[in-house]
């Protein structure tokens, strides 16, 4: 590793010749395909003067491709949401439509979780 990178973690001077830098990760490399994802499909009312959003957990890869995932179920529903951390929040209820919209892309391993 050169030392002109900059994204070194715990380091602050190693005398050792054998130390190898840790550098920090920028998480998943590559997004695996849309049929190895398992996606899950909730209701989430915590925290949220009870509003209801739409939460789609367990998507991996890169953060650009959660957010275009979002992107498109917004734009399907017709409503508002954000990406944060891989997970998708749709606002209100479309807990049934999302489903099918995420099976009919190709999502396969897509589940509902918990009641509703």
């Amino acid at each position: 590793m050169s030392k002109k990178n900059k994204k070194w973690v715990n380091v602050v001077y190693s005398t050792n010749p054998n130390f190898h830098y840790e550098a920090e990760s920028e998480g998943h490399s590559e997004t695996p395909p849309k049929n190895l994802q398992r996606l899950y499909v909730s209701i989430d009312r915590k925290q949220r003067g009870g509003k209801e959003v739409t939460l789609i957990e367990g998507f991996q890869g890169l953060e650009d491709d959660a957010k275009e995932l979002g992107k498109l179920l917004k734009t399907k529903c017709g409503v508002g949401g954000t990406v944060k951390q891989n997970e998708i929040l749709i606002q209100g209820n479309f807990k049934d439509k999302i489903f099918d919209i995420l099976i009919n892309e190709g999502y396969s391993q897509t589940k509902k979780k918990g009641g509703n």
